[in-house]
């Protein structure tokens, strides 16, 4: 077991504001995986960041909002990013722009240098493909190194049973070769 310091350092997010969300489910399966592996897991809600909409102007006269600020420091402690993404309207979510926007923006972009892993689920039958590859776009342009293995939740109404577990032994696959893969990342950065 790795000394506490020696951990690796995720920080985990779902973008849907939703309390009953897919993606938060899946997040929380794959949270745990990542906490089994030996991480340390903070997990961030998209809620409670309580974010205005970006606005240069807003910025350009106040600065960042302090809520950004401690966004950016929330991300800037971690060593990599597992982020579950719902699809709205074939792609990423507002909300979860806005926060990814805020958090970019300097002189605290926290972006850089850091590894990602992706997951996404849906009811439909392609289980937020879409979105999360645009996902990857946004984080790739923000100098993100997001990994190869990803999770996408087709049909999700299915894939957990009624206490929120995920039961689909081919998502718990996918999310346990996203989590390998997002820590043997970071453990090659030098970092955890």
């Amino acid at each position: 077991m790795m000394a506490a310091s020696d951990r690796p350092r995720i920080l985990a997010m779902a973008g849907s504001m939703r309390e009953q969300s897919f993606n938060r489910k899946l997040l929380r399966h794959a949270a745990g995986v990542a906490v089994e592996a030996g991480a340390e897991v903070d997990v961030v809600e998209l809620r409670e960041l309580a974010l205005p909409l970006y606005d240069g102007d807003l910025e350009a006269a106040s600065g960042l909002p302090p809520e950004a600020v401690a966004f950016q420091e929330r991300i800037a402690r971690a060593h990599g990013l597992l982020l579950a993404c719902p699809e709205y309207n074939n792609s990423i979510p507002g909300v979860f722009k806005n926060a990814i926007d805020w958090a970019s923006r300097p002189p605290g972009n926290p972006f850089p240098g850091k590894v990602a892993a992706l997951l996404g689920a849906s009811t439909g039958g392609a289980g937020a493909m879409r979105a999360v590859l645009h996902l990857r776009q946004v984080l790739t342009s923000r100098n993100v190194w997001v990994v190869p293995a990803q999770a996408t939740v087709p049909h999700a109404a299915q894939a957990f049973d009624e206490s929120g577990v995920l039961t689909d032994s081919s998502a718990q696959k996918q999310v346990a070769a996203a989590v390998e893969q997002l820590l043997q990342q970071i453990g090659r950065m030098g970092a955890g």
